[in-house]
């Protein structure tokens, strides 16, 4: 049997893992939800839950990847029998996931070599963000080439391939964020007076202005659903990434750099956005989504004048890396399955995954003129086919792995499993207790509340 790829220590698993975990979600998605929860209220709940929910989970996908030395279809089978539907579930996330991800990739190529040649103005104007995404071939044409650089990546292999394309990226990556956070809350509106520090407070200060039971669940909620976009489990990455990482090395403390490093660069993406969107278009500008990345913040660096333009260019290429190693992982959790379950090369398997990934992702960019349509989603919103892909993948799909392998962990083969995987080497599990709580009790009902309120239930 042909030996399995590993990375080559657990620096690259860490940096691919993080690469991973520091995706769009965190810089779209995290901001907004912070403006929205009460700034530092939002933060000091994710923090929590971080340290205990996330890391539950984390440590758990880890533990079941390395001691399988599987991908996420089958590495469940392999640690009971009857829960083989967890594997499948887990690899039907990523696949639905790419198609989209790497169109969302593709609009910020687009705005990434708009401000790099100079034409940052434009994409600030009314419409522009709307007329490119509507149109028909551009968005295809992007999405190609984003999906393609991704399928690249992955066809190398995890240590020439992912591993090296990370430990690149991803130190580029932090610099580019640390310097745009220093900017951001440096910079000054000089219509208003206004400075990044006014900004800084609104997202670091908590607010518990109205705040009621009702706010602060939802608080805790939405950051508990952020946390699957930051770590990025329930979607099979971080058990299959896991499969590659060697026996002799330390799972427990490579899973609290992750957690560290992915937290982090949360938290700066915060100081990235919020203060210079407060300062130029106030808390109104803090959009959900595709409005805060390609409407608000063009807009934002447009008032910046000619230091916005080059910022916004550092800005679009820091996204473009970030989102870059997302879609790899995401590639490489339907792969390895696929290689796993049906023993193809990585060739055919990459090759297969791409095609099927650029059909469905032609049939998404054209949801937005040709097959457009409107639905009403059980959470209460609106949307067309990405929006329902991705309310499919994220919403219904995530928390079922999710709750799945709280079950499987805590109940069925308990969490010692976990537990001698992660300190199969004398390592330390600090925080063993809270783990067995949290995977045995806590983290399920969550992950049913979780749920229970995507369906529209509560």
């Amino acid at each position: 049997m042909k030996e399995r790829n590993s990375f080559s220590g657990s620096i690259g698993f860490v940096l691919a893992a993080a690469g991973s975990a520091v995706g769009l979600g965190n810089i779209w998605r995290f901001p907004y939800l912070a403006a929205k929860d009460g700034g530092g209220l939002f933060l000091v709940v994710y923090i929590i839950l971080a340290l205990t929910f996330g890391f539950t989970l984390l440590v758990s996908e880890c533990a079941i990847g390395r001691k399988t030395h599987q991908s996420a279809l089958t590495a469940y089978g392999q640690i009971h029998p009857k829960f083989k539907w967890i594997g499948r579930f887990s690899t039907l996330v990523p696949f639905l996931i790419l198609p989209y991800y790497c169109i969302i990739g593709g609009w910020v190529l687009k705005y990434a070599i708009a401000f790099l040649t100079g034409h940052g103005k434009d994409a600030a104007v009314d419409g522009y963000f709307g007329g490119f995404i509507t149109s028909t071939m551009p968005p295809i044409v992007f999405d190609f080439i984003f999906l393609a650089a991704t399928a690249v990546v992955v066809f190398m292999g995890v240590d020439k391939g992912i591993e090296a394309v990370s430990r690149v990226l991803m130190p580029i990556l932090f610099i580019l964020v640390v310097g745009i956070a220093i900017f951001s809350v440096f910079v000054k509106n000089p219509d208003t007076g206004m400075t990044g520090f006014d900004g800084l407070k609104v997202y670091l200060i908590p607010s518990f202005e109205g705040l009621t039971f009702k706010k602060f669940f939802v608080v805790i909620t939405d950051a508990m659903g952020q946390l699957f976009y930051s770590i990025s489990v329930a979607m099979g990455i971080m058990v299959t990434y896991s499969s590659y990482f060697k026996d002799e090395d330390n799972l427990v403390q490579s899973v609290n750099r992750i957690e560290v490093f992915d937290t982090l660069v949360a938290i700066l993406a915060g100081v990235m956005i919020i203060p210079a969107v407060i300062v130029f278009m106030g808390k109104d500008g803090m959009t959900a989504g595709p409005g805060l990345m390609f409407v608000a913040l063009p807009k934002t660096f447009e008032a910046m004048g000619f230091a916005g333009q080059i910022v916004g260019a550092i800005f679009f290429i820091m996204v473009l890396f970030a989102a870059l190693t997302s879609s790899v992982s995401v590639l490489e959790a339907v792969v390895a399955g696929i290689i796993d379950k049906l023993h193809w090369s990585r060739r055919k398997a990459t090759v297969t995954e791409f095609l099927a990934a650029f059909v469905i992702g032609v049939i998404i960019c054209l949801g937005y003129n040709v097959f457009y349509f409107e639905v009403d989603m059980p959470n209460g919103g609106v949307g067309q086919i990405l929006d329902i892909v991705d309310y499919l993948a994220n919403n219904i799909f995530m928390p079922i792995v999710a709750i799945g392998t709280c079950i499987l962990i805590g109940w069925v083969v308990k969490p010692k499993v976990v537990i001698e995987e992660a300190t199969k080497n004398g390592e330390h599990f600090g925080r063993k207790k809270l783990y067995e709580v949290m995977i045995t009790y806590v983290a399920p009902i969550l992950l049913m509340v979780l749920l229970l309120g995507a369906l529209g239930i509560f």
